[in-house]
């Protein structure tokens, strides 16, 4: 293993074409060690050309880029050796157990035949799976097979992980045990960079955020700060007495403005740009003894984010008439 460098992942203007389709075009990252990184973006924006670009699979085009401190062209074996990639499908063999698979990646690795026995046994345990350790794999469910197929990529401990869509097709309960195993990575040393079109799942994981579009980086920051992005939030009062509903928005509309009365006859929403206009508005409510039931303060989903930075959801994808790039990617590879 290297020194951990104060960057896992420095690219800069990494392209990648197929044919007349510019699958990533120019794309900047600066990826933090020890942090969960997310590369947000729908079916088809570049995102799995990027991974596989940054982990050695493919060559770019244009640009470079360094991998705990390696080049990724230049010095490929040596990034391969500290990087684990996890793709969208599980790259376990059906044919055999869940402890058959994982002591057969140490032995591969390196590791003696009781130390890989021994390093699947403890990866069975820690992921969950030790019960279904003697089953083929080929009768997993999904959340097993991807939980293996994470355990699979830390026989040996990466210092990097790639993680691309992990818990696509996965139940809520699947999915909540990938996010832990993430999270327990990070806490182990390992940097994680997460590729996903799930914005819930960048929400829940990722410390940074680089939001991907037709191939380029758009937007870049943490959560909070794409959220702030947008700009307005909302503010949420509900009214001990709903008889002063009426005074309530006069003085929230001259406190804060843009006053929605909702369904409910005891409820307020007032679009608010920041926290210290909300509080100003419920101030004075407090002033004019306008008696508060309960209030919060609601900023923007990164649905919203995506939509106000590219024009469309996370779910439409890019436009209909640019080809999914990823998808010609994998066709060429």
């Amino acid at each position: 293993m290297t020194a951990r460098t104060a960057l896992a992942i420095e690219a800069t203007g990494l392209a990648k074409s197929y044919g007349s389709t510019r699958a990533v075009d120019g794309i900047d990252l600066a990826v933090p060690a020890g942090a969960i990184y997310g590369v947000l973006g729908p079916n088809g924006a570049g995102k799995t050309t990027t991974i596989r670009m940054l982990a050695t699979l493919i060559a770019p085009d244009a640009g470079s880029a360094r991998v705990l401190g390696h080049d990724v062209v230049a010095e490929a074996d040596a990034v391969r050796g500290l990087v684990s990639l996890t793709g969208q499908l599980a790259s376990v063999d059906e044919e055999l157990t869940g402890r058959e698979n994982l002591a057969l990646l140490g032995r591969l690795l390196g590791l003696r035949r009781g130390a890989a026995r021994a390093r699947a046994d403890e990866l069975l345990e820690a992921f969950g799976i030790a019960d279904a350790a003697g089953k083929l794999v080929k009768h997993y469910s999904g959340g097993m097979r991807r939980r293996l197929d994470i355990a699979a990529s830390i026989v040996v401990t990466p210092e990097l992980m790639f993680l691309d869509e992990p818990t696509t097709g996965l139940d809520p309960r699947s999915r909540n045990q990938v996010w832990e195993i993430a999270r327990a990575l990070v806490a182990g040393g390992t940097t994680i960079l997460l590729c996903t079109q799930y914005l819930e799942e960048a929400d829940q994981l990722a410390d940074g955020i680089a939001v991907i579009d037709h191939g380029r980086v758009i937007a870049e920051g943490t959560p909070g700060q794409l959220k702030a992005s947008v700009g307005t939030g909302a503010l949420h009062v509900r009214l001990l007495d709903p008889v002063r509903r009426a005074e309530a928005a006069q003085i929230l509309e001259a406190a804060v403005g843009g006053v929605l009365l909702a369904p409910d006859a005891a409820a307020l929403t007032v679009k608010c740009p920041d926290a210290g206009r909300a509080a100003l508005g419920v101030a004075a409510l407090t002033r004019a003894g306008v008696g508060i039931a309960e209030f919060s303060l609601a900023r923007p989903s990164l649905d919203e984010v995506f939509l106000a930075l590219t024009g469309h959801t996370a779910d439409d994808g890019p436009a209909a008439s640019a080809p999914a790039a990823d998808t010609l990617q994998e066709q060429a590879s």
